[in-house]
């Protein structure tokens, strides 16, 4: 029998659900990316909020989440919680450099990353709903 409460279901699929809302966002409103990483760059306190919420959930996604080499989604869900850890103190600690190499990457690439956002937000959205079977 499953378990009620499956941590790698769940975080699969808020993760996935949240990625899926912010990559149709994008798509839907080309240059909104940009212009909150530009806000974001431009408000210390805004900064800390971004990266305190980013660890928060990074920190929560990893600590739920088993490494079980048997069972891949638990692996790649307790990977991505470390590395929204560790993107959260690239926040924390170098901001301006951090928004920059985005800002960059967003100018040419808007339609690419927003298009690679939404499919992976519907990839682990579908991995987590099978999960819950």
């Amino acid at each position: 029998m499953q378990e009620a409460w499956d941590p790698t279901a769940w975080s699969s699929l808020v993760l996935g659900l949240a990625a899926l809302a912010a990559g149709v966002g994008a798509l839907r409103k080309p240059g909104m990316w940009q212009t909150m990483i530009s806000e974001v760059e431009g408000s210390p306190a805004l900064q800390f909020v971004c990266g305190m919420l980013e660890l928060v959930m990074g920190s929560l996604i990893y600590l739920a989440n088993p490494w079980t080499p048997s069972d891949l989604m638990t692996c790649i869900m307790k990977s991505a919680g470390g590395l929204m850890m560790f993107e959260a103190l690239a926040i924390l600690a170098a901001c301006d450099i951090y928004t920059q190499m985005w800002l960059r990457s967003l100018g040419n690439f808007h339609k690419g990353w927003a298009g690679i956002t939404t499919a992976l937000g519907f990839v682990l959205t579908v991995l987590g709903m099978a999960r819950f079977h």
